[in-house]
């Protein structure tokens, strides 16, 4: 059994989160996806504070898709104070997990948790605060025939479904990429984290979907050096 299920937590960005099982384990590379965020958000900070005119103190509204423990979710609630987050999962044990974690760490009251199965139909209950400023999500990404050459402890005991991303590795990422322009505000941002080989094809697949108004803006390699992360930015009109 992995060591996080045994004792019951596991420590992510400065915060020490319940664990159990099913639910998937954070790993250390997403860490990065959290940091990733709270650049671009500063970095949109700097841009207003360099404007001529008074402008309000941001509260951004963000959606992370696949929450599992709460640990992206969360970290961004600490790290900008504030922010309010929707934060959906499919699976009811997921949900339980990060609202048990939300309490914990007395963050509740800027968290909606939802139990939903995203879908190209889901952009009503995912505006419940209006436009949203970025997507976040650590989507299942495993190209369905890799998934047998897991490690055999995590095909033991986590939710495969967290892992299997389908033929491409790509199943909930093109729903998360086609739901984006209905729900981002206009520059709005998403960052998922994906396999090395997708970079190029979510590249290609953007392109062959221009009416999305979705461009690729960055790709940020992992902590191995392998393409792990993209910035995909809401053109404006």
């Amino acid at each position: 059994m992995p060591v996080q299920y045994v004792l019951g937590e596991w420590d992510f960005q400065d915060l020490t989160l319940k664990m159990r099982p099913p639910v998937f384990i954070p790993r250390p590379e997403t860490e990065d996806l959290v940091s990733l965020v709270l650049e671009e958000e500063s970095r949109k900070c700097e841009k207003i504070s360099g404007l001529c005119f008074p402008v309000p103190v941001p509260h951004p509204v963000i959606l992370e898709i696949g929450c599992g423990s709460g640990a992206i979710a969360l970290s961004l609630l600490c790290k900008l104070p504030q922010s309010r987050i929707i934060a959906v999962d499919k699976e009811k044990a997921a949900v339980d997990l990060t609202r048990e974690n939300a309490h914990r760490l007395q963050l509740q009251e800027r968290i909606h948790i939802l139990h939903h199965d995203v879908s190209y139909s889901s952009a009503k209950q995912l505006l419940l605060w209006g436009p949203i400023d970025f997507i976040v999500s650590n989507p299942p990404y495993v190209f369905h025939e890799d998934m047998a050459s897991l490690d055999a402890e995590i095909l033991r005991y986590e939710d495969l479904d967290a892992l299997d991303g389908g033929d491409d590795g790509m199943r909930v990422i093109k729903t998360i990429l086609a739901l984006a322009p209905s729900l981002l505000k206009d520059s709005g941002s998403a960052f998922l984290e994906v396999d090395p080989r997708h970079p190029n094809m979510v590249e290609n697949w953007l392109q062959a979907h221009p009416n999305l108004r979705l461009g690729l803006r960055a790709i940020h390699k992992d902590f191995c050096g392998k393409s792990r992360f993209l910035h995909i930015q809401k053109q404006s009109r």
